[in-house]
């Protein structure tokens, strides 16, 4: 390992820490491997070891290089995370690697969170030299999806606070405090409040969002993602809808690697991610794109968390997303409190407004991912409608949607839906879920306050999941107003009506 500056054209320096090949005749050509992060490279250091050395020993360099403003670079601090700055200097960063005399010109960009994003970000500007990424736990829609407003309402999270922190810490291992440093890093506003203030969708997220503009990536993406992580609704519509060549894994795990995963089981990943590159940027015929395009594992049913050493299922290929074989179904909510399959007659029911509920179904960090507690507790706060117990086993696998028809007697209301698994001896098991903010039930652009009373259509997409409901138990829609203290609660005492 070496740390170098790569220069921008604006004089400021970025700091890298290069990994490479160590040997005999090790001098090159190499195709690189780029992770562009905030996350400080030198005081974090040891956490990207055994993945850098990997590659290095396979004949690639990798390349940890700090975000302007961040860690051991110079510059201001960038504004907000993925800003123009950032994608700017990450062009000049790419083609930097790809000129040097140990490198063959090929440049592959890798990354979870963060580096998955900008990997995506990257990918869509098309820089000549990068000619594939791996993103993992990433999305293609800001607004939507990332922690700040997660399914368009207001979410507050540890890492926003982390983060602020952080970026106010000069450089390791020398931590110089002078005047240059309270200018460019301490003095700068919190990206926290910047976040906070960009409460509608719209340009401010669209900037890097591959959601409106997926023809943008022409270049091969390998995406990774978690049944257990927020981030995972991206990795059906990007194999939907970019037209580059994309292949996909969907494990069991949370906000993690698949070689440290929580919960297990997980695998040996980076052999998967060796061919990928060896595809693209060596030129060699490793066999990975003669394969089908999707790795997903089906979850089986499990007890309720909080913790789960061990997610029961099973791997399987699919040829990519949609699934031709998959069929949806519908299921009616009756008076009674069931769920059935044709509709009965019109009837309302009425939830009273109880803001401090619903902590069973998201904590603060939790944002639709993680191992979800018992939801009895917050089913008690919730409307519920249920099946009898199946006859055989039902195995869902996709985007749920709950389609309601609403009222509030307030101008603003939320709604969460959440599918349930109900087993034999009562305990809850939360399957998968989403909100709606229903001031944003026509556009999140241009919220309409409700007006009291008045009925209207509220479409609920739930997040990815993959579940088998086994026979004898029963599967249960929660339709609630609150889930603090993962989304902030709207100001109104209310009922609402379905």
């Amino acid at each position: 390992m070496e740390e170098v500056v790569i220069p921008m054209k604006d004089g400021v320096r970025l700091a890298a820490d290069l990994w490479r090949p160590k040997g005999k005749g090790d001098g090159g050509p190499f195709p690189v491997l780029l992770e562009y992060l905030p996350y400080r490279k030198t005081d974090s250091r040891g956490s990207g070891y055994d993945f850098y050395s990997y590659f290095a020993r396979r004949g690639y360099v990798v390349a940890r290089v700090d975000i302007r403003g961040t860690g051991n670079s110079e510059g201001t601090l960038i504004p907000y995370e993925y800003s123009e700055i950032e994608q700017r200097d990450g062009e000049e960063v790419i083609a930097w690697l790809a000129r040097q005399k140990w490198s063959n010109g090929n440049v592959g960009m890798f990354g979870i969170s963060w580096g998955g994003f900008n990997s995506i970000h990257m990918a869509m500007r098309n820089p000549p030299a990068l000619k594939a990424i791996l993103a993992v736990d990433a999305t293609d829609d800001l607004y939507q999806d990332d922690v700040h407003f997660m399914d368009g309402m207001l979410h507050v999270d540890s890492w926003e606070m982390m983060m602020d922190v952080a970026n106010s810490l000069p450089g390791a291992p020398d931590y110089r405090i002078d005047e240059k440093y309270f200018a460019e890093r301490f003095d700068q506003p919190p990206w926290m409040l910047t976040y906070k203030r960009q409460q509608r969708d719209g340009p401010f997220w669209d900037r890097p969002a591959l959601k409106m503009r997926y023809e943008a990536i022409r270049i091969p993406s390998f995406l990774v993602g978690g049944w257990y992580d927020g981030y995972r609704d991206s990795i059906p519509r990007m194999l939907e809808h970019v037209k580059a060549p994309v292949k996909a894994i969907v494990g069991a795990w949370n906000h993690t690697y698949p070689d440290e995963p929580y919960p297990k089981p997980g695998f040996e990943w980076k052999r998967e991610v060796l061919r990928w590159f060896d595809h693209w940027l060596k030129g060699k015929n490793t066999g990975i794109m003669e394969e089908p395009r999707l790795a997903v594992y089906v979850r089986e049913w499990h007890p309720p968390g909080p913790y789960l050493e061990n997610a029961p299922g099973s791997w399987r290929y699919e040829d990519g997303w949609p699934i031709a074989r998959v069929r949806e179904r519908i299921f009616y909510p009756t008076p009674d409190g069931g769920l059935a399959a044709e509709a009965p007659a019109a009837a309302t029911a009425q939830l009273r407004y109880v803001p401090t509920t619903g902590v069973e179904a998201g904590g603060p960090v939790m944002w639709w991912g993680d191992v979800a507690p018992d939801q009895r507790p917050t089913d008690a706060f919730s409307l519920v409608y249920e099946t009898a117990p199946l006859e055989q086993d039902v195995e869902i696998l996709g985007l749920p949607k709950a389609l309601l028809r609403v009222a509030a007697d307030a101008p603003h209301a939320d709604w969460f839906g959440r599918l349930n698994d109900v087993a034999p001896d009562g305990t809850v098991t939360l399957v998968t879920g989403a909100g709606q903010n229903g001031t944003h039930r026509k556009s999140a652009r241009a919220p309409e306050a409700i007006e009291p009373g008045k009925p209207f259509p509220l479409e609920i997409e739930m997040h990815f999941t993959s579940w088998v409901f086994p026979k004898g138990h029963r599967i249960r829609l929660a339709v609630s107003n609150a889930q603090w203290p993962m989304i902030w609660p709207t100001p109104y005492p209310m009922t609402t009506t379905w």
